[in-house]
Order: structure tokens, then sequence, then C-alpha cells
């Protein structure tokens, strides 16, 4: 992700979320080292984005969105391996996500791709109030 992709990115988060991160979130997340931020872009538009951070041996999926219109084109699957390629390639040992309950066509990604149920955060989310489940992946025992 560049800053020249943010404006793209910020349309995909507002329409994804009921609570979307704001631009300054992305753009601090930018100048982390330890964070990851990578855009999906077909013919030249970004068309979604993944959003990863690092702390010791372990890494949590923070943020993935696609553009509306453009789900269920495998954009997020792709999305998703390169995530886990970044992990591996830091040396991670287990990455983790929050994804709310009634989301089940994430969860199903998720679990497809080889993540497990590792915890439930009650009332995690607002607008509207709603569980987290906390997911987990597994790269290096």
């Amino acid at each position: 992700m560049r800053p020249d992709d943010l404006a793209e990115v910020m349309i995909i988060e507002r329409r994804s979320f009921a609570t979307p991160w704001e631009e300054r979130t992305f753009r601090g997340l930018m100048r982390r080292p330890s964070a990851a931020l990578m855009v999906a872009e077909v013919e030249g538009r970004v068309e979604g984005f993944a959003v990863i951070w690092f702390a010791a041996d372990e890494g949590e999926l923070g943020d993935l969105a696609v553009r509306p219109e453009r789900r269920r084109a495998g954009i997020a699957r792709e999305l998703l391996r390169r995530s886990i390629d970044e992990a591996e390639r830091r040396h991670i040992r287990s990455l983790y996500l929050e994804v709310r309950a009634s989301n089940l066509a994430a969860r199903r990604l998720y679990e497809s791709a080889g993540f497990h149920v590792a915890g439930v955060r009650k009332d995690y989310y607002s607008t509207p109030v709603e569980d987290a489940v906390v997911m987990r992946f597994e790269l290096h025992e």
C-alpha cells in the first residue's frame, strides 16, 4: 500500500465496516516496520486491501476488506494468502484475527485457509454490539 492508494482504500473501508478506521490510522501503520499493508489491484484499480502487524513471534490480521461489488471473486483469498506469506517471511508462529460472529462469509474464508477458533470476545464490537470470534493460524510449531 502506498499513500496514493489511501483514497480508494478509505472508500472500501467505509463501505465495509460499521466503524471504519480513520485515514490517519493507515498512515501511521504505513510508517511502522512492524506492519505490512498491501492492496489488491485489478487493471490499476484498488479492489481490496489487508493490514497485518507483528510483535515478537505473533501477528495480527487487523483489517481485510474488498470492494463490495468485487466480493466473491477470490480477492480476499489472495490477500489472505499474501498475509500468511508475509507472516511466514517474518518467522511468525501464530497469526490472529477477530471477526464479527455474524460474518459467516469471512469466517468460512478464514477456516478454509486453516484458521481455527481460539476464543470469543463478548460484546467486542459496537454499532451494533456483537461478539468477536478470535481465530488463530499456526505457522510454526
